[in-house]
């Protein structure tokens, strides 16, 4: 959600200018800076925005120019000019000082000249505000677009990672309990010495084990979640929040995973599963 955009229109000695950068927002958040004078087209540049973008923190600066001579008038206080003239006669006339007040002196005095900003045209600054910021989001949107790409190759290639390791997961189940057996019939004869297992409540035991331990569901739907995390990152559709369900349900397969699991090969697996998880978690942040 990380770009800079800027443009400029200009038209009939007006020149607007737009300059609008992003960062990462669970939600859109919009900051609009413009003239006093230009404030009654927030509302539409907020609209241009929704339109654009779906998530990030958005600052907005626009600023305006005019080469126009009858946009700001020179008005000139006769009835101040009178008050001065006033008050340095009567100086004059009550205290010996020379009379130095000229033309150029008079004008510098405070609120002699005033500077008067004339009308605007607001549909010609609606029209260029419009070009400025469409061309200003198009080059923000390009800028966030390459950034996406970046960071959707590098989702992927961690989710391929996370593929090999649940691979590993699911090759260690089987294993896992065929150990379990071979361990507690180990311990039985030990503690049975002579006397003869009881093969049916023996082979009731590994079925209770193998179907408590089983973490068959979580790695189907853990590869269901890649399946779904592929698509959604080849999808020209903002995905920002689908990705992050995704991550959820990620990190939620994996805890159970780990929770269920007695084997020590395999938690250490999860752990890893987990730390790219986590990795993925923090770029799916950047994306819109």
């Amino acid at each position: 959600m990380t770009g800079f955009g800027r443009a400029e229109a200009e038209e009939q000695g007006y020149k607007i200018t737009v300059e609008m950068k992003s960062v990462n927002h669970r939600f859109l958040d919009m900051n609009i800076r413009m003239p006093r004078f230009m404030l009654f087209l927030e509302d539409d540049a907020r609209e241009r925005i929704k339109k654009n973008l779906a998530r990030g923190r958005v600052e907005v600066f626009v600023n305006f120019a005019s080469t126009k001579d009858s946009d700001r008038k020179i008005r000139v206080d006769l009835g101040m000019v009178r008050g001065y003239l006033e008050a340095a006669r009567t100086i004059r006339e009550n205290v010996k000082v020379k009379d130095d007040l000229t033309l150029s002196r008079l004008m510098t005095l405070s609120d002699v000249l005033t500077f008067e900003e004339q009308a605007k045209d607001e549909e010609l600054l609606k029209s260029l505000l419009g070009k400025a910021m469409q061309e200003a989001l198009d080059r923000l949107n390009a800028a966030r677009e390459a950034e996406g790409k970046r960071i959707g190759g590098d989702i992927l290639e961690r989710a391929e990672l996370l593929t090999q390791i649940v691979d590993e997961i699911e090759a260690r189940e089987p294993v896992v309990a065929e150990e379990y057996k071979e361990k507690l019939r180990a311990k039985l004869e030990e503690y049975l010495q002579n006397t003869e297992i009881d093969e049916n409540r023996f082979q009731a035991e590994i079925l209770y084990f193998t179907d408590r331990a089983s973490i068959t569901e979580e790695i189907v739907r853990l590869r269901s979640h890649f399946v779904q995390l592929r698509q959604t990152l080849a999808s020209d559709e903002a995905s920002g929040r689908s990705l992050d369900f995704l991550v959820q349900e990620l990190n939620r397969e994996c805890n159970t995973i780990g929770s269920k699991s007695s084997d020590v090969t395999i938690t250490k697996a999860v752990l890893r599963a987990k730390s790219e998880v986590e990795k993925i978690r923090e770029q799916v942040q950047n994306i819109e």
